[in-house]
């Protein structure tokens, strides 16, 4: 039962940015490619350490989550923009940081501390954005990221740094954002739909 919660949880993080991607190509939000690459390649450094770690549950939510945010890149590459900002310099910087931290401790944990602490700092800018602008945020690509995260914490046999950290960190940064668009929304009395 654990590992067919595992293996949904995979797939649907694979289609839990469609919601973002249809309003993409809608023109209701325009995606900066440079940061989407950039979560692409956190969560795919993460998923690397992890399947490592031998954390495979873990590491299929990651793999799905590498897979969702390289869509947005492709479909960015047409619709978005693609604007390299000093941030996100520090962001790529950050992930190669982390990828030579796992080289010289030889610890897929390193990598994925290190990794989610730089996704935390990559993800300030569309909780500002999500707060400044939330009728520009999709808010339903993060409510699927908040079930998949909660299914593989389900779905997990141990509890570890590798195996529970990064899902817990995608359930509370993805719980984060939409209940920041609901209620800025509300706010602002915009429509939750869309």
């Amino acid at each position: 039962m654990k590992e067919t919660l595992a293996i949904i949880a995979s797939v649907a993080a694979m289609f839990s940015t469609l919601p973002y991607i249809i309003d993409t190509v809608r023109a209701k939000t325009r995606p900066n490619v440079v940061s989407w690459f950039t979560w692409s390649l956190l969560t795919g450094i993460a998923m690397a350490a992890a399947f490592v770690a031998h954390e495979p549950r873990t590491a299929l939510l990651l793999l799905g989550s590498t897979v969702c945010t390289m869509a947005v890149v492709i479909i960015g590459l047409k619709y978005g923009y693609a604007k390299l900002t000093f941030f996100d310099g520090l962001c790529q910087v950050g992930a190669i940081i982390g990828l030579i931290l796992w080289l010289i401790f030889n610890s897929p944990t390193v990598a994925i501390v290190a990794t989610i602490l730089i996704d935390f700092i990559a993800a300030v800018p569309t909780f500002r954005h999500s707060w400044s602008k939330p009728a520009e945020e999709t808010w339903q690509t993060y409510m699927i990221g908040i079930i998949v995260s909660a299914l593989t914490i389900i779905s997990l046999t141990h509890y570890s740094i590798n195996s529970f950290a990064f899902p817990v960190y995608l359930l509370i940064s993805n719980s984060g954002l939409v209940a920041m668009v609901i209620c800025r929304r509300k706010q602002k009395g915009l429509v939750l739909t869309r």
